[in-house]
This record gives structure tokens, C-alpha cells and sequence, in this order.
């Protein structure tokens, strides 16, 4: 379990620097040119926040797998990270819609990455809270 917990976290540590690229690849530069400033700030500041928070989850995965895995306050930590992740796997179903993705090649392969992605993340969190 303690491999599962580290590739979860080089992962996470993967996933947040890939939103580096996030709003050129959407092209948010013209997408947002008709947002008011403050909502365009709103929004880069969450991206960038979203990034921060799973690059220290990430980091914790690394530093700290056995702590996790093993100490008390740990398991609550890792109980949390599994409800955090399992609803982000049912906001993947729920509240995207299909027609981003649907008859879209690469967008459906995304989406079908991702939800395995977050499938696995939060397996291996509540597999690490409910083991030894």
C-alpha cells in the first residue's frame, strides 16, 4: 500500500504542475476577454490554489506515506483525502456535461483518463484508511 500511496502522490505532484499549461491550452486569453477583471482574478487565483493544495497533497503522499497509513491522525488524513477525491470522481459524472467530451476523440479519452485517475486516487485512500 505504501507504493500505491507514493505513485498517488507523484502523481498529484504531476497533476498540479500540468495546470502550468491549463489556460493556454483552453485559450482563456480570449475566452475570458469578455469577464469582468475581478472575475478573471477569481478564477486564475482558484486555478493556482487548486494546483497549490494537490501539490502539498502530493507532497504529504511522499513525506509522510507510513504516517498516513499508520498513525492515527494520519488515517483521518487519509480518510479526508479519500472523501475530497471521491467527490471529485462524482462531480467528473455529474457535473460536467457529456457534451464537452461526447464524440469528441480526445476530449472522451480525457475524460475516461481522468475518471480512472480518480477512481484510483481515491481507491488507494480508502484501501490506506481501511487497512492495518
Amino acid at each position: 500500500m505504501e507504493l500505491h500511496i507514493k505513485i498517488v502522490g507523484a502523481l498529484l505532484i504531476t497533476l498540479s504542475l500540468m495546470h502550468v499549461v491549463i489556460p493556454g491550452y483552453f485559450k482563456w486569453g480570449q475566452e475570458l476577454s469578455s469577464l469582468s477583471l475581478i472575475t478573471k482574478q477569481i478564477l486564475y487565483v482558484h486555478t493556482f490554489f487548486i494546483a497549490f493544495v494537490v501539490l502539498l497533497m502530493g507532497l504529504l503522499c511522499l513525506g509522510y506515506t507510513r504516517e498516513l497509513l499508520h498513525d492515527p491522525f494520519g488515517k483521518v488524513i487519509t480518510f479526508g483525502l479519500f472523501v475530497f477525491w471521491v467527490v471529485r470522481l462524482v462531480f467528473q459524472f455529474f457535473v460536467y456535461s457529456p457534451k464537452v467530451w461526447r464524440g469528441k476523440t480526445f476530449e472522451t479519452a480525457m475524460h475516461i483518463v481522468f475518471s480512472v485517475l480518480w477512481l484510483y486516487i481515491s481507491g488507494v485512500f480508502l484501501v490506506g484508511y481501511l487497512g492495518s
